[in-house]
């Protein structure tokens, strides 16, 4: 059996899908975070009418009491369990799709022929959601309704005849809370019972087949609501969250006070409960108790010192490098997972649209980088919601540049090791990130010389109070998939580190790491970093592997400088030996600003649409990330030393040579675009 969840944009569609499947899904307070439909296997249990459990049956189905036969258990007979899928599919205004993803939703609905349809209802904005409701009835698809948010509603003082409700639309409606699981067990029974049976009749619309269509079926929808649903409060009444709106998504102090908020969130992070567990794992569980107890657990058994070394200061030194700063990334998506779930995330829209509009962007290209704040492929993914293809573009090529998840171990290791105590390093990081986002956008406007985006229109949630379980849920499913990175990839990648800075190309052990097939290949690449300032081989090993994935930026140099007794993460350590408070800010900018990792470059390319976007894209991620860095080390260096930098005449002669070359691009004048760019 296939079940279909269908409803407006945050109308609660996800979270109800994680209620009753047991996932995890990435949930957003505001409309377009689902871009594709995702499936899993239904796992709420729910009773029969005869109060015993029930389970799907192979012979017939529908739901089937406890019986004798098998006890509602899994048999071979046929009692047997039958497989329950459910569908979450992207948010939809109308089945007649505006965007890829109300197309991606027509599709499947009209192609794949779910067994059973469930439509998600916004309680609090029944009018709008009703439009799509009597779309999907007139399909003639078994469908049962769940009123979502009923909490809302209840608190607003609203009122809603149910039954009547029912009755009007001629199939089963559930009032639900999804985010509590309140109602769920009865929307899962009388859903499995509705896809027994045939679909509901089709409603008379007036109209239907005319231009005036859209007038009668808004007609009928207000004829329904006004038998069965009272307001207790007038639509044109000032609420709470109107007030709220006017300081935080004010045009002026709207943008202060979303920099004090994430200033406010980040110094929790960092700085306080997030900093101090992170100090506690790295300098006392992976810096002294794992490798004395590893060590002393294989030294008893009387493992090869070799053997020994790979394993602790390889695969163990590496990874508990990275997993060192699992808690202050815990915190800090806790904190981000409260601010989205208030609402607060869909003004910060609004508050940036304005100054999007400025760089050919609108405020709908924020949602995917506030998306990619998490990991840069679903932030990359979210673009999708964006309808004109110009925007679309620019969008993908600036969205990796707002730091990941993977990316914050780098930006702790410095914070600590550098600059220790100091709060500002983190929002400096994202600041960095809006002005580039900013210029960036504003080059490549003159570049391909593409319009400015359309108006943009959101729909602002309410304010309500966050729900700790939504927050912690969300922490988790982040730390379950750096725990899961950190043992799979960045395992493999530290052995195979650890085997390289620990062996020649003749195979061979060697006592200077200089000698190192990892040295080697090192130095090829570490020319290329004179103009930053960089210099060791070291600084480019941890670079490359940094391409696989961003974490192993932290292991790689974990495991190249085992051989010190001191733990790398503190203040004064072994990175001192390779970096100056300059240097590192500068590498730490070259890490979070090049492109991302190669999972996040294969979304970009699927979703950029060919090769010759993703190069574009790769080398104006290329560029702008060693222009940055370059001009930190240089400026930098001659600014509090007074002296100049190493590589400063290479970094002269390449700043010469970029600058003409941004003269040029965005000097030439094209009267008419790039036809890629002009199709929408």
């Amino acid at each position: 059996m296939k079940i279909a969840l269908a409803g407006n944009p945050n109308s609660g569609k996800t979270t109800l899908f994680n209620m009753i499947t047991g996932k995890a899904e990435y949930v957003g307070n505001w409309p377009g975070v689902t871009v594709d439909k995702k499936m899993a296997r239904l796992k709420r249990t729910y009773r029969s009418e005869t109060g015993g459990r029930g389970h799907a049956c192979r012979k017939r189905k529908g739901l089937h009491p406890e019986c004798g036969h098998c006890g509602g258990k899994t048999c071979q007979g046929q009692h047997g369990r039958n497989r329950i899928d459910v569908v979450d599919l992207p948010g939809a205004y109308s089945i007649e799709p505006y965007t890829g993803e109300e197309a991606i939703t027509r599709d499947f609905i009209l192609n794949e022929a779910p067994d059973v349809l469930i439509n998600i209802l916004d309680t609090s904005s029944l009018e709008r959601s009703l439009y799509f409701t009597t779309q999907l009835l007139e399909l003639g698809l078994p469908m049962v309704i769940a009123l979502n948010k009923q909490d809302v509603v209840t608190r607003n003082g609203d009122k809603l005849d149910v039954l009547l409700l029912e009755k009007l639309l001629g199939c089963p409606v559930v009032p639900v809370t999804a985010n509590e699981g309140a109602g769920l067990d009865m929307l899962v029974e009388k859903t499995i019972r509705a896809a027994d049976g045939s679909g509901p009749a089709a409603p008379k619309i007036p109209g239907r087949g005319t231009p005036s269509e859209s007038t009668g079926r808004q007609q009928f929808i207000k004829n329904i609501l006004s038998h069965c649903f009272s307001k207790a409060h007038s639509a044109s009444e000032i609420t709470l969250s109107d007030k709220i709106d006017r300081i935080a998504a004010h045009a002026v102090f709207g943008l202060p006070i979303f920099a004090l908020i994430m200033w406010a969130v980040y110094s929790f992070s960092i700085n306080g409960l997030g900093g101090w567990a992170s100090g506690y794992v790295n300098d006392i569980l992976f810096g002294k108790l794992v490798p004395d107890a590893a060590h002393t657990f294989f030294t008893s058994i009387g493992v090869n010192p070799l053997l020994q070394s790979m394993i602790i200061d390889g695969a163990l030194g590496g990874v508990g490098a990275v997993l060192g700063f699992l808690p202050l990334i815990m915190v800090l998506f806790f904190c981000l997972a409260l601010l989205d779930d208030s609402g607060y995330m869909a003004r910060v829209a609004v508050v940036m649209d304005r100054y999007f509009k400025q760089i050919g962007l609108s405020g709908k290209s924020i949602i995917p980088m506030i998306v990619g704040s998490g990991c840069s492929i679903p932030g990359v993914m979210a673009a999708r919601t964006i309808e004109n293809r110009n925007e679309r573009i620019v969008t993908i090529m600036l969205t990796p540049f707002v730091p990941c998840g993977a990316k914050l171990p780098i930006i702790a290791l410095m914070s600590v090791v550098f600059f220790p105590g100091a709060t500002w390093v983190f929002p400096a990081v994202y600041l960095i990130a809006g002005l580039l986002i900013v210029v960036g956008g504003k080059f490549l406007k003159r570049v391909f010389q593409f319009e400015s985006a359309g108006s943009f229109i959101i729909e602002l949630p309410a304010y309500k109070l966050p729900s700790l379980k939504h927050a912690f849920t969300q922490m988790m499913k982040q730390a379950k998939a750096f725990i899961f990175k950190a043992s799979t990839i960045i395992l493999v990648m530290n052995t195979l580190i650890w085997f390289m800075q620990a062996y020649g190309w003749r195979l061979q052990p060697v006592e200077d790491q200089q000698a190192s097939i990892l040295a080697s290949i090192g130095g090829v690449l570490a020319p290329l970093l004179l103009p930053l300032g960089l210099v060791g081989w070291q600084m480019a090993a941890s670079i490359l592997t940094g391409f696989i994935a961003k974490e192993n930026v932290v292991a790689t140099l974990a495991v190249i400088l085992s051989a010190s007794e001191e733990t790398m993460a503190i203040a004064g350590g072994p990175l001192t030996a390779l970096f100056t408070p300059i240097t590192a800010f500068s590498f730490l900018l070259f890490n979070l600003f090049t492109p991302p990792c190669f999972a996040a470059i294969s979304a970009m390319n699927m979703e950029l649409g060919g090769r010759r976007w993703l190069f574009r894209a790769l080398a104006f991620q290329l560029g702008t990330g060693y222009m940055l860095a370059m001009l930190v080390t240089q400026f930098g260096t001659l600014l509090f030393t007074g002296r100049f930098a190493i590589g400063a005449i290479p970094a002269s002669v390449l700043f010469i040579a970029i600058s003409i070359l941004i003269f040029i691009l965005t000097r030439k004048k094209n009267k008419e675009a790039p036809s890629e760019l002009i199709q929408v």
